[in-house]
């Protein structure tokens, strides 16, 4: 098993930081197993999209407010953790676009749900933070063994 962390500030400068950091931590462990091209295709949407709701949303204009990354990977299964010190959203109050809408925003929610297996948001954990929890099932990326 595999378990690291990042805490990292709410700035979209830090991005590229945060998207080395999770990529290159996978790629050590899953690289040989996976076909991590596509794996990794996919995780950087995913990365892009939370941290910069993150940054642009929920710390809007607060950088000094850590944004906490928690990776644990065992065999090919990751738990991702996110958590931020923003006022959340209430997911009642969500509405899925329409394609027919051309709306601007509400999209990354559909993505988290397309890429991973199972996305959980918790709102005011401890009465003060938020927690995005996010798992992905890797054995779909397995490589075949080559023919003889």
């Amino acid at each position: 098993m595999m378990q690291t962390e990042l805490t990292v500030p709410s700035d979209l400068k830090f991005l590229s930081v945060v998207e080395h950091w999770l990529l290159e931590s996978l790629k050590l462990e899953l690289d040989n197993d996976i076909d991590w091209l596509q794996a990794e295709q996919r995780l950087r949407l995913v990365v892009v999209e939370v941290y910069s709701n993150i940054v642009r949303h929920a710390h809007r204009a607060k950088p000094e407010l850590p944004v906490v990354i928690r990776i644990e990977l065992e065999q090919h299964s990751l738990s991702l953790e996110i958590w931020d010190q923003g006022q959340g959203f209430d997911l009642g109050d969500y509405t899925a676009p329409r394609p027919a809408d051309y709306q601007e925003g509400g999209y990354g929610w559909l993505i988290l749900h397309r890429i991973m297996d199972r996305v959980e948001y918790q709102l005011r954990v401890n009465g003060t933070k938020n927690c995005l929890k996010l798992q992905k099932d890797f054995t779909e990326y397995h490589r075949l063994a080559a023919a003889p």
